[in-house]
């Protein structure tokens, strides 16, 4: 029998034909031929963090758990294979005494999944993972094996420079090639104070330049039916550490966070109408605190709830608008919304697709309880995001389409262009690129 893959949110799910695990880059690129040669398509999935059918294939489904590790460690760069989880390379690289510079908030994605979708993370000046590789390790649809760096000057093949491949396939959602591995600008380790502080929305929507500016990265979240959020002020730090206690760490992160807001969220599943009351006690529950730590345990956070999500990338300026209209429309429709807003910002990207492509950038994230789908909350939202020029993230819910896309992205048609040559057969496609691709 095929094994069946799911996403981590359980909303997308998928019975290939084969799968298969490979270990080195040379059998990756031998199932890619053989996939060709058969007529069938291939993709390779992460573990399965994103909330789209980006992963999916009818065809040969390539899973990366063996295809891990460091490969090499230089001045100021490192590589790792494709299928190594976030959370192994952050600790491989503390033991060395490194760090990446900026990173989202969710660990448990491969490096791959988590680049060639747009993971961003928060950062005044640093920007997402794509913004910190230096080069990848690509299998194209031949079989050929490229790399291609930040440097590079050459030719892949004719029509198809380097440096354009390099750009295109950052964040290239898996539609250019198989990405066997990826190498990272790294520095040395340092540490993180980090804040955490409830404001009213009202005077953040009034400060949010100086927010912004002020810290070198911002994270906010704002509870629904509440004038209140809980901001994450991340700064860097010359110590010394003061990590949050055992106890602190597990009440905090795990109980709080996850066990409590969890059977909070299963009471509005049942109680749609005492939603904005557990709100109002969430929010009044909230209080100031403040630690110093490795960077990357001040970045990463425990999601244990699950959920569905979606988020938008906008011009910066239109932050404090889309948030407004936003709120708005949560209290004309009548929607009972648990799950807070999710607000942070990324400087100008020069990958092709990624969602900070040419712009400072703001993104709002919704979220809604698993069990409690809301489509006509993310219909309303995404109409907001969408008047704004909104850009969607790659691995999360939306319902724009290659047309819609095309006019967001600047580099778009020279993404499908450079696309058409390198996979005229579409061995890399699914229904989901078919969409958003065309």
């Amino acid at each position: 029998m095929s094994e069946v893959f799911r996403n981590w949110a359980g909303n997308q799910s998928v019975t290939p034909a084969e799968v298969r695990m490979p270990s080195s880059t040379e059998e990756v690129a031998r199932a890619v031929r053989d996939a060709a040669e058969s007529g069938r398509r291939v993709r390779m999935v992460g573990t399965g963090h994103s909330f789209t059918g980006i992963a999916l294939t009818d065809g040969l489904l390539l899973r990366p758990n063996a295809l891990t590790g460091i490969r090499e460690v230089g001045d100021g760069r490192v590589t790792a294979a494709a299928g190594t989880p976030l959370s192994v390379l952050n600790e491989e690289l503390d033991r060395m005494g490194l760090a990446l510079a900026n990173m989202g908030d969710i660990t448990a994605q491969t490096l791959a999944g988590a680049v060639q979708t747009g993971t961003h993370g928060t950062g005044r000046q640093a920007g997402g993972l794509a913004d910190q590789v230096l080069a990848l390790e690509l299998v194209l649809a031949d079989g050929e094996v490229v790399t291609v760096s930040a440097d590079g000057t050459g030719k892949v093949r004719d029509g198809v420079t380097e440096r354009d491949l390099f750009d295109a396939a950052r964040v290239g959602l898996g539609a250019l090639g198989v990405v066997t591995a990826v190498t990272f600008r790294v520095e040395p380790s340092f540490l993180l104070h980090t804040v955490r502080q409830p404001m009213r929305l009202t005077e953040i929507l009034g400060s949010l330049d100086a927010l912004t500016s002020g810290n070198e990265h911002l994270d906010f979240f704002w509870l629904p039916h509440t004038d209140t959020c809980l901001t994450k002020r991340n700064n860097r730090s010359t110590g010394p550490a003061d990590p949050p206690g055992a106890f602190r760490h597990w009440l905090d992160n795990r109980f709080l966070e996850n066990t409590l807001f969890g059977a909070l969220c299963g009471v509005g599943a049942r109680f749609p109408g005492a939603i904005p009351r557990i709100n109002a006690v969430s929010a009044a529950a909230l209080s100031t605190s403040a630690h110093t730590d490795t960077s990357y345990k001040v970045f990463a956070t425990v999601r244990d709830v699950r959920f569905l999500e979606m988020e938008y990338a906008l011009p910066r300026e239109h932050l404090g608008q889309a948030l407004r209209e936003t709120r708005d429309l949560i209290e004309r429709r009548g929607w009972k919304i648990t799950f807070p807003i999710e607000v942070r910002v990324t400087p100008p990207s020069d990958a092709w697709l990624s969602t900070a492509y040419g712009r400072d950038s703001a993104y709002i994230a919704c979220h809604v309880y698993r069990p409690t789908p809301n489509p006509a909350y993310f219909e309303g939202v995404e109409e907001i995001m969408t008047g704004f020029g909104g850009r969607p993230h790659w691995g999360k819910l939306h319902t724009r389409d290659a047309a819609y896309l095309a006019t967001v992205y600047p580099r778009f048609a020279d993404f499908l262009a450079l696309r058409d040559r390198l996979d005229p057969g579409r061995v890399f496609t699914n229904d989901h690129l078919d969409t958003v691709l065309g």
